[in-house]
């Protein structure tokens, strides 16, 4: 069963692809490859070249829904200095 993210309907989850992680639009192809090829220096060009089936606005989307996910979340951190 494929769901869609409620904010970024190019986003999809389902159990039986990816081991339920987040993919671009129901296809084999996870936000975090797309994260991870732009964190290594990829070009949003150069990653459509290699996945001629990803849009652009797919590569927005990955983007956003990190950000997204990052808002989502809070991290303790250990006292870092002690005064």
């Amino acid at each position: 069963m494929e769901l869609r993210h409620y904010k970024f309907q190019r986003i999809t989850i389902d159990p039986e692809k990816c081991l339920g992680k987040p993919c671009i639009r129901g296809l084999r192809i996870p936000v975090s490859s797309i994260l991870s090829y732009l964190s290594a220096g990829m070009t949003i060009d150069e990653i459509l070249a290699e996945f001629p089936e990803l849009e652009r606005e797919d590569i927005y989307e990955a983007l956003g829904f990190a950000a997204e996910a990052m808002e989502e979340r809070f991290i303790p951190l250990e006292e870092a200095v002690k005064k």
